[in-house]
Formats: C-alpha cells, sequence, structure tokens
C-alpha cells in the first residue's frame, strides 16, 4: 500500500481510488451481511460497524485538528516554542489586529440586521402579488454563484480609471458618477468607506437566503390569525409590526444567527476583492494570511481560535431561542 500513498502519477492515483473503493464496498458489504443476521452477531457489533467509521472521521477530520489548533495557538510561528498567550495578546494589542477586530464587528453587525430587514421588507411586499415568484428569482439569483465569483463581479463594479481624456471608465459605479458630473472615486482604496463597500456585497448575496426563509414564514401565518387582525381595524404597517413580526419571531432568529455565522467566516469577498489591504482585512482573512502567507503558524492558530469562540454565543443564542419557541408552541 505504501507505493499507492507515495506515486503521484495518474495511473497511480486511479488505482488508489480503485482501492479505497473496493475497501468501502467490503465494509458495507460486511455491515449489511451482519445486519441480515441478528442472531449470529450481537447487536453492539452492528451499531459499532454502523457508528465506528463516522465516529473515526469526526475525531480524525475534527477533534485533532481542533484540539491541534488549540494548542498551536500556544506556541511560536514555528511551533517550537511555548509562548503561553502572547499570541492572543499581539491580536488585541496590535494595532493592525485592532483593525481586523473592528472590522468583523462592523461585518457582524451590519450584514445580518441589514440583510434580514430588507429580506424581511421584500419578502412582505411581494407576498401573494402577480409577479412574486419572478421577483423572487432575481433577488435570490445572487445566492445561486459562488462567493469569488460575486466578488469579481462586484470588483467591476467599484473598478476605477483616472479621469482623464480618453480614458473611459470600466466601473459600473464610477461611470454612473462620470455621467453626472462627478470625479471617480477610488472606491476599494479608500478605508474606512472600503469596508462598508465590500459589506454591500455580502448583504446582496445573503438577501436572497433572508427573503426565501421569511417569505416561507410569513406564508405560515394562520389565516385566522390574519382575519382576527383585520375585523380588529388592523391594516398596514400595523399588520406588519404587531402580527407578521411577531409570528415569525423563531424565523428571524435563525436568519439573523446564521448570516450571523456566515458572516464572521467570510473570506472569499475580502480576499478577492482586495486581498485584504487597505485596512479592510477581517478575523478570516488574517488568519489565513497570518498562516499560510505569512508562515506564523502560532498566531493564525490563535485568530482560528478566536473566530471559533466568537461563533459559540451566536450558536448558543440560536438554540436558546429554538427551545424557547418550541416552549411555547
Amino acid at each position: 500500500m505504501q507505493w499507492l500513498l507515495e506515486a503521484n502519477t495518474a495511473g497511480h492515483k486511479i488505482a488508489l481510488m480503485v482501492v479505497a473503493i473496493l475497501l468501502f464496498a467490503v465494509v458495507m458489504g460486511a455491515i449489511l451481511f451482519a445486519v441480515d443476521r441478528p442472531k449470529r452477531v450481537p447487536t453492539w457489533v452492528i451499531v459499532a460497524g454502523f457508528l465506528g467509521p463516522t465516529f473515526v472521521l469526526l475525531l480524525v477530520g475534527l477533534v485533532y485538528p481542533a484540539l491541534e489548533t488549540v494548542r498551536g495557538s500556544f506556541y511560536d510561528k514555528d511551533g517550537s516554542e511555548f509562548v503561553g498567550f502572547d499570541n492572543y495578546a499581539t491580536v488585541f494589542t496590535d494595532d493592525n489586529f485592532q483593525r481586523v477586530l473592528l472590522n468583523t464587528v462592523l461585518w457582524v453587525l451590519l450584514v445580518p440586521a441589514v440583510t434580514t430587514a430588507l429580506g424581511l421588507v421584500y419578502a412582505y411586499l411581494v407576498d401573494r402579488t402577480r409577479f412574486e415568484s419572478l421577483a423572487k428569482a432575481l433577488v435570490f439569483l445572487p445566492m445561486a454563484i459562488s462567493m469569488v465569483a460575486a466578488g469579481v463581479i462586484w470588483k467591476f463594479v467599484y473598478e476605477f480609471r483616472p479621469d482623464q481624456p480618453g480614458v473611459n471608465q470600466i466601473g459600473l459605479l464610477n461611470q454612473l458618477l462620470v455621467s453626472i458630473g462627478i470625479e471617480p472615486q477610488q472606491f476599494l482604496l479608500t478605508a474606512p468607506a472600503n469596508t462598508f463597500f465590500l459589506i454591500v456585497v455580502m448583504i446582496w448575496i445573503q438577501a436572497g437566503f433572508a427573503m426565501t426563509v421569511l417569505s416561507a414564514a410569513i406564508k405560515a401565518i394562520p389565516d385566522d390569525i390574519i382575519e382576527a387582525a383585520r375585523l380588529d381595524g388592523v391594516g398596514g404597517l400595523q399588520m406588519f409590526r404587531y402580527v407578521t413580526v411577531p409570528s415569525i419571531r423563531p424565523a428571524l432568529v435563525v436568519v439573523l444567527t446564521t448570516i450571523a455565522i456566515v458572516t464572521l467566516k467570510v473570506f472569499d469577498v475580502v480576499r478577492t476583492m482586495t486581498g485584504g489591504n487597505f485596512g479592510t482585512s477581517v478575523v478570516a482573512n488574517e488568519f489565513y494570511t497570518q498562516a499560510f502567507r505569512q508562515f506564523n503558524f502560532g498566531l493564525g492558530a490563535a485568530l482560528a481560535v478566536l473566530l471559533f469562540l466568537l461563533v459559540i454565543p451566536i450558536i448558543a443564542y440560536n438554540v436558546r431561542q429554538l427551545r424557547l419557541a418550541e416552549e411555547i408552541r
């Protein structure tokens, strides 16, 4: 088997794939054979056969790397010298990393709130309209493309060219500015405004998700509640505020927390559009930069642990709110 693992040719890779498929078939065949003969094989063997591979993969692919990352965060960049909490102290005291943390906070505060608000308003306005399907499809369309592709698209939207004779603007936004007599702007180079321009891209991507989930929640509101509110003279904004929003509160929590988690891990948009330069870097991008560009594995591990710790409160809040919603039901 060693020659299969060390070889790099296409033929050897195909052979390795065939061996892996055969091994999988043998293991699954043994498990199914044991299931068909419960009297001969103890139940615990069958359970271990089904759950064992899953636990092994979790240990090898998730638990062990996580523990190694935590351990590595207490060592220097080469992993050879124990430095304690020095890496964490650097993250919270260095001016560059303070800017990274501030940018991350802005992303987490603005993207979920604005995206959820836009998705809710849009879902409410187009609900049961004549062109509902088309209107929702147009908003959901950005979710069908990758974040890298979205970053490339918006990089062209923000593209800058000097305003000189014979120089045409290829960026849509700057062309609009020039057409009304305003000087073109370097949207992605000027801090801190460039961070907000990147946030717009993430809102554009995630608005379709928020709209879809909240639209389904609005349609699930019982008709008798809506009819009772109308009989009481409730309409328009009052219906939206006092009936729709309270009725879909669990869905709002799910959308907010899900988008917040996705935003905490944002990497593609920042890396594609600015590379984290010009004061736009966030924790996920800085983790990649430190660990795989500057090869400072200790600092990169500390940022990865920090990112994990930031996600935990959001998940805990989500679970708590869902349990409260179940208790109310």
